[in-house]
């Protein structure tokens, strides 16, 4: 098992083309539990239509809006390395997304910087809209020391996902494909359609006591069982005694049955 990876805010230039150089970056150090994306469009309604029927005509959509809200955990109790005395020191560093900046082309404005909110396949680029923090619990000093902070960050288009290859998760070694048991199914009837004829042994090897009541949902290794083997060896000898009488040829048949059952027969 790999790595756990780790959302992260990453500052953008002002342009939103790409990461800021030397900027702001902060790891998370709690994965959030969920993500809330939300899409808005602007509805514009047009002048015209047939008003009496109540129809106003076909609508315009002006520019979309998407929205994501998360919330991160901060404690430090909980940290691994270069432990703080007050969970504030990295909070700080999320409330810097609010902070106003100067404007490279003009000084005298101020505005946010822009915010990439990454965590594995997922990114968001936005500014954020609204930030709340929550304080849960204080030393006996009087110092937080665990804190929660909700974020609302927001873009100015329809967020639109992007893959790369077909998604598809290719076959690994190991795993075996399950059916699963369905309402007045018995494992006889699983068997015969999966083209299975030993459902004993499928029984055995998935631990089932009544093959036939299955419960719903029940997942069965139709693949599972060992096969049954027959072996068998026959033999004939002929024995000539010493007053050159013929003795009548003995045969003798080993049969063996799944390993489980043996016998011997001889025939005189």
């Amino acid at each position: 098992m790999g790595a756990l990876t780790k959302a992260q805010l990453i500052e953008l230039n002002q342009n939103f083309t790409g990461e800021k150089e030397g900027g702001q970056r902060v790891e998370v150090q709690f994965n959030p539990e969920s993500l809330k994306v939300t899409f808005a469009n602007q509805i514009v309604e047009p002048k015209g239509g047939d008003q009496a029927a109540g129809n106003g005509g076909r609508q315009f959509v002006g520019a979309g809006t998407t929205k994501l809200g998360l919330q991160l955990w901060f404690d430090v109790n909980a940290m691994e390395k270069d432990p703080v005395d007050d969970v504030r020191r990295l909070t700080q560093k999320v409330v810097y997304f609010m902070t106003p900046q100067p404007s490279d082309t003009d000084k005298n404005k101020l505005a946010p910087p822009g915010v990439r909110f990454s965590w594995g396949s997922f990114v968001f680029d936005g500014m954020v809209d609204g930030m709340e923090e929550t304080i849960e619990f204080f030393s006996p000093q009087g110092k937080p020391l665990r804190a929660s902070i909700t974020l609302t960050l927001s873009q100015q288009k329809i967020l639109e996902a992007k893959f790369t290859g077909d998604g598809k998760v290719p076959a690994r070694p190991g795993q075996t494909p399950l059916k699963a048991a369905k309402a007045g199914d018995s494992l006889q009837s699983m068997a015969a359609k999966g083209g299975k004829g030993d459902w004993q042994s499928i029984a055995g090897a998935n631990g089932i006591e009544d093959p036939l009541r299955l419960v719903p949902g029940q997942l069965v290794d139709l693949n599972a069982g060992g096969s049954i083997g027959l072996g068998a060896s026959v033999g004939a000898s002929v024995a000539i005694g010493a007053s050159g009488s013929v003795a009548a040829p003995k045969v003798g048949l080993n049969a063996s049955l799944g390993g489980g059952v043996g016998g011997s027969f001889g025939v005189n």
